[in-house]
């Protein structure tokens, strides 16, 4: 049967009126269960949305065959590579975090074009997980949190693929594993319900979407481990302030980019040409399109204040209102 045919088919099944998350849990665990019965599994974490119920879901299945990988490739946010270990050891997952941002900065030196960059952090991420992987024994399976729209963008009416999805695309090919997918049929908002179902904590959930490159397609040129952290203070400003200003869940995605533009400013009495950096936040139900945030004035001359006050190396703020087409919500 025509495999594009196959999954609409299976996706009506989730329209029914009798469907429910928790009805989902009980009936992919136990078709996981009979899949899996006892072979290994192993899963890339992002700590974001879907690989995290990916990974509780499968956890629930079946709990000590199952490895999860997390590698920080030096482009994550301040302290996230700590905060989402912490976060999963609390959901009783095992995983294993692998820091590697030496190796990718190295594989990015010089290199300024976007695509490119894009590559190189996809390559070395496969590099990096196939390694790891293969310090564990009998693993069977590579475990993906592909979800619906993942799926749908995946074939065209030709037969060819429109983009390729996710951060681990050409894993199962290099790894040489069966690859499981629990949430193909499942929207966004839908696996959002399917994780309270888990009873996954609200701020593991309504998380922002981030890149899989990370800050790599936020910051424009070269990157660099400096450019990196002073994007990381900038950006932990933004989103923390977000947060606290009661915003954070009227925005379906917010950053910073670091721009490679210089500009003349004064600090005290003292003249400075320093970078300046461009605040992203973005209203969208599937990515597809988007419109600019209407944030509030009071609130961004403070963000910009307490950017350029607290982060060296930063004179200027400026607010991108493009919207989706033309501009992307990432700028690279």
């Amino acid at each position: 049967m025509n495999e594009k045919k196959t999954i609409l088919d299976l996706r009506s099944q989730i329209t029914q009126p009798d469907w429910t998350p928790n009805l989902f849990v009980v009936t992919t665990v136990k078709e996981l269960i009979k899949q899996l019965a006892d072979d290994r599994v192993v899963l890339g974490l992002s700590g974001g949305v879907d690989s995290t119920v990916a990974a509780v879901l499968l956890n629930k299945a079946i709990g000590k065959n199952l490895f999860c990988l997390f590698v920080d490739h030096g482009l994550l946010r301040k302290n996230e590579f700590e905060t989402v270990l912490e976060n999963y050891k609390f959901l009783g997952l095992n995983v294993i975090g692998v820091k590697a941002e030496t190796r990718f900065y190295e594989a990015l030196k010089g290199v300024t074009d976007p695509e490119q960059k894009r590559k190189i952090i996809g390559k070395s991420f496969i590099d990096v997980f196939d390694e790891e992987a293969h310090k564990l024994q009998d693993i069977k399976w590579l475990a993906q949190g592909t979800i619906y729209p993942d799926v749908i963008e995946s074939f065209s009416e030709t037969g060819k693929t429109i983009k390729s999805h996710h951060n681990v695309g050409g894993l199962p090919e290099k790894m040489k594993l069966k690859v499981v997918e629990p949430l193909r049929l499942l929207y966004k908002d839908e696996v959002r319900k399917v994780g309270k179902a888990l009873q996954i904590p609200e701020s593991l959930l309504q998380r922002h979407p981030f890149p899989g490159p990370g800050l790599g397609v936020r910051i424009l040129g070269e990157i660099t481990p400096e450019k990196v952290s002073i994007l990381q203070e900038a950006d932990d400003i933004f989103i923390s302030g977000l947060k606290e200003h009661d915003l954070y869940q009227q925005v379906w995605q917010a950053g910073v980019i670091l721009l490679p533009v210089q500009s003349v400013g004064v600090t005290g009495d003292e003249r400075t040409y320093e970078n300046a950096v461009a605040l992203r936040a973005v209203l969208s139900t599937d990515a597809m399109t988007a419109e600019w945030a209407k944030l509030p004035y009071e609130f961004l001359a403070k963000i910009s204040n307490d950017i350029i006050n607290n982060v060296k190396g930063i004179n200027r703020v400026v607010y991108d209102i493009s919207a989706k087409p033309p501009a992307t919500i990432e700028w690279e």
